[in-house]
């Protein structure tokens, strides 16, 4: 029996080896060829649903494939978010990823998860702000007003929320801490309740989302005070940053979407292509603005470290004022 060659041999062994390379190119080329599940951990109706539907639509178009939404709220988001961490790891299960994944780990004494470890980062999507709030019955025009007001009546300024633990309680809690103020905490079961109660006096202060307020503080019913990212809106270019006045505040909601850990890096960046594809339309930018949000593109990485900074950042600040889910 005639025994191959030295260099045939070689020539066999690169070729096996190259086969899992072939293999995975061609599954990212292929990907998706049946219907892809996106789980928003909320309900429908609210801003981050109708973001995932945006995604959604967008991706089925390019992708030539559905993406489904799916709507599983409940515990703050991670009835949803664990749905995702037990799902096959194939690209056809994603999660609409929010910053109350970056905060649930610090709310909630047990989960079984853990965000970071168990859900792949596929790419950012927006950043959005919040806006501080007041009756107009307050005497404070300004963020530096507020904070003598607040000082000179401790613990009798009342500030609203959607509840325990959400994004505008968090960034109360942060603008207590670093403007040394006192103010007492009312949650509510949503920032609508919340709103109307801050229209009718019955609290002071509130931080909102942008589409929550805008209509309200254009009809002269609600005072902006500030608005609480790095940067102003160009939706209010004249409400200043809460930072113009208190060195090193920000706060700010975010959104992307992500998947099961392990799942194919080729399908991961293949998604990242097509969601920044997206937020470079001038169509879903300007329909991004209408809520006062920014398209927030990246890579897979940029992601990653977003949600690794933001989940440090709010422990701190949930630990300092010991808040835990209801």
């Amino acid at each position: 029996m005639k025994l191959p060659h030295r260099r045939q041999v070689l020539r066999l062994v690169a070729g096996a080896a190259a086969l899992p390379a072939v293999s995975r190119i061609a599954r990212a080329q292929t990907y998706p060829t049946r219907p892809v599940r996106l789980i928003v951990p909320v309900a429908p109706g609210g801003e981050s649903d109708i973001l995932g539907r945006l995604m959604g639509q967008w991706l089925s178009e390019r992708l030539g494939q559905q993406f489904v939404i799916e709507n599983r709220p409940g515990a703050g988001g991670n009835i949803g978010t664990e749905a995702v961490v037990r799902a096959p790891a194939d690209g056809y299960t994603l999660l609409l990823v929010g910053a109350f994944n970056a905060t649930n780990a610090a709310i909630y004494d047990k989960l079984n998860f853990n965000f970071i470890r168990d859900i792949a980062p596929v790419a950012s999507v927006t950043r959005g702000r919040y806006v501080m709030v007041v009756n107009p019955l307050v005497p404070a025009k300004s963020v530096p007003e507020f904070i003598a007001y607040a000082k000179a009546n401790r613990s009798r300024i009342s500030f609203g929320s959607a509840g325990i633990g959400g994004g505008n309680h968090l960034v109360g809690e942060l603008f207590k801490i670093t403007a040394g103020v006192d103010l007492v905490h009312v949650p509510y079961r949503g920032i609508a309740l919340a709103l109307n109660d801050l229209l009718g006096g019955q609290v002071q202060v509130t931080f909102a989302s942008m589409p929550s307020s805008i209509e309200y503080i254009r009809a002269g019913r609600l005072r902006a005070l500030a608005v609480t990212t790095a940067t102003r809106s160009e939706v209010l270019p004249d409400i200043p940053t809460v930072a113009e006045f208190v060195p090193g505040y920000e706060a700010s909601s975010w959104y992307g979407i992500g998947a099961p850990k392990n799942t194919p890096a080729e399908i991961v960046a293949k998604l990242n292509t097509e969601v920044n594809a997206a937020l470079a339309d001038p169509k879903m930018k300007a329909r991004l603005a209408e809520w006062g949000a920014t398209a927030l593109p990246g890579s897979p990485a940029d992601f990653g470290k977003l949600i690794a900074d933001e989940t440090e950042k709010w422990g701190k600040v949930i630990r300092a004022a010991n808040i835990k889910a209801e």
